[in-house]
């Protein structure tokens, strides 16, 4: 088959959870024989190679702008998708979708994921939330086949549109786990001396409740908080703010490579306190690097119960109070052998092409 995804940032790149899947997804299909294209955003000083492990890269033009940058991008790939010579086109998450309409006389098979409820993330307000909720309606009017991550979403699409989406969750992976050595020597950190969050640096990843409920429970171990802005940077100065040059908070800003995989390695715990996710690919990879990780009780962070803690969405009392009990008494890791690979979500992705008509 020949196969065009549309909605990374980039490939290679840990900058978004649709770059990841997309990365695992193309480099897989294409191991099985297939032609894969991948559109990602052009971008002013970033080197894009044209082929990635036999991927085809195309850059799109776009305006790297918050306001700007997924509409402009998911215009010209569409075009792009649609004179292209490709048995099936592959959207990703719902703010790629809004020309999505443009493929109504296509013969193509017409594939989306949605990769989260995209309207309801605080860092789209006003004209950007009316917006994606468009682009959700052509997605779901447009689409031969919407695929969800997890449950809830398929639950919020069947009750919503009354249609049946196809539940296909991201893939788990084992890490080769690394010793604390950049990290000791850049951060002063050690094995287990710290709780780590990793993870786009957004209001609905909830890292405001995780410096308030650090602060409060007076635990032992250093906060590490990973990871970039993402077209929100008022909200992580203010987080920085908040920290308020406690010595014990540290800010690595965006990782990857060694210092990505030393982190999660040698994590105490790993805690993410989202109000609102799709299925969160930090979270599998901190599972991955045999983490325990304390989450949100929300649905779609119920991965791996036995190996995760819980405490109430939004409660900063209940998380400083997990953190104090886990601080004291942490449970092991245990292997979980429920959780399905990147294998077969590759699998399961193929076949759906081949049985949309």
């Amino acid at each position: 088959m020949k196969i065009a995804m549309i909605g990374p940032k980039r490939i290679p790149s840990r900058e978004g959870g649709i770059d990841v899947v997309v990365g695992k997804l193309s480099t897989g299909m294409v191991e099985r024989g297939n032609d894969v294209t991948v559109f990602v955003r052009k971008k002013r000083g970033t080197k894009i190679d044209k082929n990635y492990n036999g991927v085809s890269v195309k850059k799109t033009f776009t305006i790297n702008k918050k306001s700007t940058d997924a509409l402009v991008y998911s215009f010209f790939a569409t075009l792009k998708g649609l004179f292209g010579k490709y048995d099936v086109l592959h959207f990703h998450a719902s703010g790629n979708t809004f020309f999505m309409w443009l493929t109504k006389f296509s013969k193509k098979k017409i594939i989306s994921t949605c990769h989260g409820i995209d309207w309801k993330r605080q860092k789209f307000k006003g004209f950007g939330t009316k917006i994606l909720l468009k682009a959700e309606k052509r997605m779901v009017k447009y689409s031969d086949k919407l695929i969800t991550l997890c449950k809830n979403d398929y639950d919020y699409f069947k009750e919503t549109y009354g249609i049946e989406p196809i539940l296909i969750p991201n893939g788990f992976e084992k890490f080769e786990l690394k010793k604390a050595n950049i990290i000791k020597e850049k951060y002063g950190l050690d094995n287990e001396n710290f709780i780590l969050f990793l993870a786009r640096i957004v209001p609905e990843k909830g890292l405001h409740y995780l410096i308030d409920a650090y602060k409060k429970s007076n635990i032992d171990k250093k906060l590490v908080i990973a990871g970039g802005d993402s077209h929100s940077k008022d909200y992580y100065d203010e987080m920085v703010r908040k920290a308020d040059n406690d010595p014990n908070i540290i800010f690595t800003g965006f990782v990857q490579g060694e210092i990505f995989e030393e982190l999660f390695s040698n994590a105490f715990l790993y805690v993410l306190p989202s109000d609102i996710e799709g299925m969160p690919l930090s979270l599998l990879e901190a599972l991955g690097h045999n983490r325990v990780c304390l989450v949100s009780n929300i649905s779609e962070n119920n991965i791996d119960p036995i190996n995760s803690y819980f405490f109430e969405k939004g409660n900063i009392d209940s998380l400083a109070e997990q953190l104090v009990i886990i601080n004291k008494n942490r449970k092991n890791y245990q292997e979980n052998d429920n959780l399905i690979d990147w294998n077969e979500v590759v699998d399961r992705t193929l076949k759906l092409y081949e049985e949309t008509n």
